[in-house]
């Protein structure tokens, strides 16, 4: 069938006009840029190691830990793209989920210059499980021993003097305050000699909760 010139405009009109909408409805945005996208897509966002908004610099060493978020989601422990401490894994506990890695150099300056070699991870249940096996975890550990932390749901309960003290020789201070069901990540090195700056506690139990300074009255 022959198309009279003005139906065949409008024939036409139609066909780009249908163009246009699907493009905007692809691509969104503001009309005048939708169609230029199509040419000109942006590239994706860069991933870098272990999920990180930014690389680490050279010769460092990139590491990532997330909390378990109260006794739901399991914590995470991901060092230089690989990930130690995980559910998928199936080596995370309730309590403290703790991986050993050897990097003699870092406890110099706290600054990762060395390739990390996992040594060893595990956890220890601190609602009912026995503090004395921690305790023999943690005295026998050698100069230049890295030292992750992930907590998952209590991970204080069954904390004693001792306990606490040793993770403060590691360079915690956080874990003077930490209580039941408080979310705490900490990085730390035997024979630091300051307090590591990578120490975050959250107080608070359930799936939410805001990192804040813990007043006399909850201690209390």
């Amino acid at each position: 069938i022959l198309l009279t010139a003005p139906l065949r405009g409008v024939v036409v009109l139609l066909l780009v006009g249908f163009t246009w909408l699907l493009a905007s409805a692809l691509f969104g945005g503001d009309s005048s840029l939708s169609v230029r996208n199509i040419f000109t897509a942006e590239p994706r966002p860069r991933r870098y190691k272990c999920g990180l908004s930014a690389p680490c610099p050279p010769k460092h060493l990139a590491f990532r830990l997330v909390s378990g978020a109260a006794n739901v989601i399991g914590p995470k422990i991901c060092l230089e793209d690989k990930m130690l401490v995980s559910s998928v894994k199936n080596n995370v506990g309730r309590g403290l989920n703790i991986a050993l890695v050897n990097a003699v150099i870092f406890i110099l300056t706290i600054d990762c210059r060395v390739t990390g070699e996992l040594l060893e991870t595990k956890t220890f249940d601190m609602w009912a499980g026995d503090v004395s096996n921690l305790l023999k975890f943690l005295r026998p550990l050698h100069e230049g021993t890295l030292v992750f932390v992930a907590s998952f749901d209590d991970a204080a309960t069954k904390l004693n003097d001792e306990s606490r003290r040793l993770f403060e020789e590691l360079g915690s201070t956080a874990v003077k305050e930490l209580a039941f069901r408080d979310s705490w990540v900490f990085v730390g090195a035997k024979g630091i000699e300051n307090k590591s700056p990578f120490d975050r506690v959250c107080f608070g139990s359930g799936l939410l909760c805001t990192p804040r300074t813990r007043t006399k009255e909850k201690l209390d």
